[in-house]
């Protein structure tokens, strides 16, 4: 069972959705306004935030942006509820760390399953983590914190761009397909081209910096994180 906070305006589908999630096993805590979900989401520390874009007081994005910035909330998933399905308007979402992305209408058995997958992902990712801050050549990680550090220097990294690189590492010396990567650290399968890998994949190495050759490209396939960091010249 999971605790769900639904953070919907529109009354009767908050009621649906309320209605299934107790159907499936979950608790629903359910959020009309912005501003009370950011309180229950520090207070209830739920296990999903299932998040309306289009709400009266705080628009939904910032809500997500809000989320993923506060030490308290930054790991609880996300998933955005909205009548935008523009590609756009998915890569905004994913860029301010929403896990996963629901356009209405929407079929609630398939949300039901998104949301299982959303905590499936978020169990391994948890039993897979060593304790502590990782070090590999000049980068160093702490997933807990979700923090970053190259040759000593903190580097601001989004949560996705975060996730996206703790993928990589996870799978050192592997080959990551870019379809892979959209699966796994997006969690769609083609609703999104590829391009945005590319380009997230840029950005992140821009901002590693010293550390940007530890992502390796291999042309026509996707990316690699390299098996052990270069040695030092003496």
């Amino acid at each position: 069972m999971a605790r769900i906070l639904v953070v919907e305006d529109e009354q009767d589908l908050q009621k649906v959705l309320e209605y299934n999630l107790k159907q499936a096993g979950h608790e629903p805590i359910a959020a009309v306004r912005g501003r009370d979900a950011l309180e229950l989401a520090r207070a209830r520390r739920p296990d999903v935030v299932l998040l309306d874009l289009m709400l009266p007081d705080i628009p939904g994005t910032e809500i997500c942006r809000t989320l993923k910035s506060d030490p308290v909330t930054r790991t609880i998933p996300v998933i955005m509820l909205t009548a935008k399905g523009e590609e756009i308007d998915r890569v905004v979402g994913f860029e301010l760390g929403a896990d996963d992305y629901v356009v209405k209408p929407f079929s609630v058995r398939e949300l039901l399953l998104r949301i299982q997958a959303v905590l499936r992902r978020g169990g391994e990712e948890r039993g897979d983590e060593p304790e502590g801050r990782v070090e590999f050549g000049c980068l160093a990680l702490d997933r807990a914190a979700h923090r970053v550090w190259v040759e000593r220097e903190e580097v601001e990294l989004t949560a996705l761009e975060f996730k996206l690189l703790v993928t990589l590492y996870d799978r050192r010396d592997r080959v990551q397909s870019r379809a892979t990567l959209l699966d796994d650290v997006w969690g769609i399968s083609a609703d999104i081209t590829t391009r945005t890998v590319d380009t997230h994949v840029k950005r992140l190495r821009e901002k590693l910096a010293g550390a940007r050759d530890y992502i390796e490209t291999v042309r026509g396939v996707g990316y690699r994180f390299v098996a052990a960091p270069p040695e030092t010249p003496p």
